[in-house]
């Protein structure tokens, strides 16, 4: 199948592109099971109501030593999204399964559950509505959701962490490198993104042990699972911190002045994963920066707050 995507008018997307400034209803695209970092984010998106209405989670694919295949890891996802669901007592959030393998082709979706659900939430609100997609995962539920829907462009605003920073020597990053044809159908598509970049932006957006230890592991399940997760992640914490990667996307929707941003054209990405400038191109946001600090003190005062909300009302 070939896609006509809605030719939005350059003014408009970049309108689009702006944050914008209110609470807005977000679904969550994660492989939730491939790392530690999309439990974090997941979790902060549960603990920000004040700017952000989660309405439900898809599950993405992905492969590596945590999974067999993209249906695998997928499947893990799914069931890890269902554990963090119960742990917030929030049983009636909806959850769907995404897609159980990458695009095959330049023109293939690959049908899910979640695609289709993308679709219809998506295509129920106004015009002047947008629903937000916030993925942290490979892209292929979302641009397979474009490719079955093109109208879908004109009706959603992405934020989506994946590759490196345009200065980087390359952009081989896991989510995008996954789905190659994804990322195209998306970065092609013409759909208002904001791109949160890893290495070279992102990525110090690191914590410690120590400091979980201190600010989340005695905050109501949520922070002792969080903690738990962190954890069983190294086998020697002493000196070391890791990259929570995946905060950064529900930050920018929480406060955009901790994610400084700018518009710049959507690029291009080769075959061997490097970032290609091309004439003509409409516009992306594309973030330059990320607040360390700010995120997580707002991420641990937001647990603690709920924690003493769990305690009071187990009085």
């Amino acid at each position: 199948m070939s896609a006509s995507f809605v030719e939005m008018p350059e003014d408009r997307r970049v309108r689009r592109l702006a944050h914008p400034g209110r609470k807005v209803s977000i679904v969550l695209d994660t492989d939730t099971y491939n790392e530690i970092d999309d439990q974090f984010a997941m979790i902060y998106a549960l603990c920000s109501p004040e700017s952000l209405e989660l309405e439900a989670v898809h599950a993405a694919p992905f492969h590596n030593n945590m999974s067999e295949g993209p249906a695998d890891g997928m499947e893990k996802s799914y069931r890890e999204i269902l554990k963090i669901r119960s742990l917030a007592g929030m049983e009636t959030l909806p959850v769907y399964r995404g897609s159980a393998a990458y695009m095959p082709g330049p023109d293939a979706p690959v049908e899910s559950e979640a695609a289709r659900d993308l679709i219809r939430r998506a295509l129920a609100r106004g015009e002047d509505d947008p629903l937000y997609v916030v993925a942290i995962g490979a892209i292929t539920n979302v641009a397979s959701a474009l490719l079955l829907e093109p109208a879908l462009a004109d009706r959603i605003v992405l934020v989506w962490l994946g590759g490196h920073a345009f200065h980087w020597q390359d952009t081989r990053e896991f989510n995008l490198e996954q789905d190659l044809h994804a990322t195209r159908v998306v970065l092609d598509s013409g759909v208002p993104l904001v791109l949160l970049p890893c290495m070279g932006v992102v990525s110090h957006l690191t914590t410690t042990l120590s400091e979980l230890r201190d600010h989340v592991k005695d905050k109501g399940p949520l922070g002792q699972y969080l903690y738990e997760t962190y954890l069983g992640c190294m086998d020697d914490h002493a000196g070391r911190s890791r990259v929570i990667w995946d905060l950064s996307a529900i930050a920018w929707l929480v406060r955009p002045d901790w994610c400084p941003s700018e518009l710049a054209p959507s690029p291009l990405v080769s075959d061997d994963c490097r970032w290609l400038e091309a004439d003509g191109r409409h516009s992306i946001r594309y973030v330059t920066y990320v607040d360390r600090d700010a995120i997580f003190r707002d991420l641990f005062a937001k647990l603690d707050v709920r924690a003493r909300a769990e305690r009071n009302d187990g009085v």
